[in-house]
């Protein structure tokens, strides 16, 4: 559940410049609804990245000096550049939390050439790396599951994972150098002391991809001899282009790709109660609202 920006809907009415989308389709809208479309990122196809890029919720349409306020309601309207036509075997509730979580955990993996037989470690079990864990198996990736303690160990090897390590176990670097050729951090936090030992699970020439945004004013703090010894490759990543976007939905339909949800029927005391759970962790892994029509009728 995010701050309704995983949209999916039925088009019923299109600009006359419209040329992609029709009355009737099933669409998703993600994170990101518009870009400058002019820059060189746009213009290499990387709009996620565009220095005057469009937030789905809290962003801010300059043309028309108006803010952007998600999903939660019952009509949106946006450019088709940032509108994806849903695949017919992709139920909606599936497709929902892919369009902002599930591409923010797709995209580095495609950036790492992740592949058959590629060691994936996906720190973090939960709303994205659930999906990122789903998503590298589908590759055929061996997969291991990275968290704080032993309490989602068992969740882990439900979603697939082949391995699974605690960092609170003693010397656990040490019991696993060089054991993974892929890290997708998909926790919130990161710890000095922490970051070190991680980073030592990977190969020389590792990928190291942090796809998540810590609290205000936290830092990343990395020991330079930790890289400068491994050689290790550390990213970030944002959300993706609409192209990676279009390619992750085909993707997870013809992998049958489905996140853990929860529906619940969208009210303003039900969408409070899932926030408060939401924050809580009581959920597994994405809240996943309907019944627009009886609420908004």
């Amino acid at each position: 559940m995010g701050a309704g920006h995983e949209i999916i809907g039925e088009v019923i009415r299109v600009g006359d410049g419209v040329q992609k989308l029709k009355v009737g389709d099933r669409v998703g809208v993600g994170a990101q609804c518009d870009s400058c479309g002019e820059c060189v990122r746009c213009s290499n196809h990387h709009e996620n990245n565009c220095r005057n890029h469009v937030l789905t919720f809290g962003g801010f349409y300059k043309d028309v000096n108006l803010p952007t306020q998600g999903g939660y309601s019952d009509y949106y309207r946006g450019s088709e550049k940032f509108m994806f036509k849903i695949p017919d075997s992709l139920e909606s509730k599936y497709a929902a939390p892919l369009m902002c979580g599930g591409i923010t955990g797709f995209r580095p993996l495609l950036t790492a050439g992740v592949k058959k037989g590629t060691r994936v470690g996906v720190s973090g079990i939960g709303g994205i790396g659930h999906m990122t864990i789903l998503f590298a198996k589908a590759l055929g990736a061996e997969v291991t599951a990275i968290s704080r303690n032993h309490n989602k160990e068992e969740l882990a090897k439900q979603l697939g994972a082949d391995h699974f390590i605690a960092t609170s176990d003693e010397d656990f670097e040490v019991k696993n150098f060089d054991s993974l050729d892929v890290i997708v951090n998909t926790a919130s936090a990161y710890e000095k002391s922490l970051m070190n030992r991680v980073l030592q699970l990977l190969v020389p020439f590792g990928h190291f991809v942090a796809i998540t945004a810590p609290k205000a004013g936290e830092m990343i703090e990395i020991d330079p001899l930790v890289l400068l010894r491994n050689n290790i490759i550390f990213s970030g990543n944002m959300i993706g282009s609409p192209g990676d976007i279009e390619h992750l939905l085909k993707f997870a339909a013809e992998n049958k790709i489905k996140p853990w949800v929860e529906e619940i029927s969208i009210s303003e005391s039900n969408v409070s109660k899932a926030w408060k759970r939401m924050k809580a962790g009581d959920v597994k892994f994405r809240f996943v609202l309907n019944d627009y029509n009886k609420c908004f009728k």
